[in-house]
């Protein structure tokens, strides 16, 4: 079964492309559970222009959800958000949301928006072990928050390339005991091998070391454009079947099923 949990829609302000476009190539490529995570607002004008407001939500959700009915006998529509987790930035109309799953990310360590090419000059300022122990500490909150079902492109910190010198894995430990701990789902993302890194997220090293903690995991393209539904999709499921996994996650109203794939 083909799972792909992680897109968005234009309601972001920086995607293209339709719902119905969306599902229809969706179902071209024979996924079988697709499901749409907007970038959840947040209570502030920090990043407003990435992602949908307040006043949003409940036709965004409208929306996915008529198309879930309109595509039933087709293929499985599921409803989500990515939710930015920031401390103070959050907010419980999103947290409490009636969804099917919530995605954790971290797309900023104290405001500073470390993956948009806009603010990357805020790498040349700072020792890079330190914004990565920074960045996994993130993430280790997030995981202890038990707000969310899935983390988001898990090392999305490698982004630009600016690697550090002490092993990755040791940076990543207490993170992943953590999403371990607190019963979380990685997402193999292929939207990094669109990006300056050319790899997958997460890398195959941190992957390892989920199956080690019997961590699961579903997959993910992070489209922003019809032309990068299922991106990829074919070196994800090699990188996980290399590893051992040969099931994935996907969430119906919050409960996690495991499916073959």
């Amino acid at each position: 079964m083909r799972v792909d949990l992680h897109n968005h829609t234009t309601r972001c302000n920086h995607a293209t492309g339709s719902i119905d476009e969306y599902i229809k190539r969706a179902i071209e490529l024979g996924i079988d559970i697709y499901g749409f995570s907007e970038h959840a607002p947040i209570p502030s004008n920090l990043d407003k222009d990435y992602r949908l407001t307040f006043s949003q939500m409940s036709e965004y959700e409208a929306d996915i959800l008529h198309a879930k009915e309109r595509y039933k006998d087709k293929i499985d529509i599921r409803l989500g958000y990515e939710v930015d987790y920031l401390k103070g930035y959050m907010d419980s109309r999103v947290l409490n949301a009636k969804v099917d799953y919530l995605i954790g990310s971290v797309h900023f360590l104290n405001k500073w928006g470390f993956d948009n090419p806009e603010y990357i000059g805020g790498w040349e300022s700072r020792d890079i072990d330190d914004i990565w122990y920074e960045y996994f500490d993130a993430i280790e909150a997030m995981a202890k928050s038990g707000y969310f079902d899935i983390v988001g492109h898990l090392d999305l910190i490698k982004v630009f390339k600016y690697l550090p010198q002490k092993e990755i894995k040791l940076i990543a430990q207490n993170a992943l005991k953590a999403i371990k701990k607190a019963n979380m789902t990685i997402e193999i993302n292929g939207a990094g091998l669109r990006k300056p890194i050319k790899e997958l997220y997460p890398s195959k090293e941190l992957l390892e070391i989920a199956y080690e903690l019997d961590i699961p995991i579903t997959f993910s393209s992070d489209a922003h454009s019809i032309e990068q539904i299922g991106f990829g999709y074919t070196q994800a499921i090699e990188l996980a079947k290399s590893i051992g996994y040969t099931k994935a996650v996907t969430f119906e109203q919050r409960d996690r099923q495991l499916v073959i794939f």
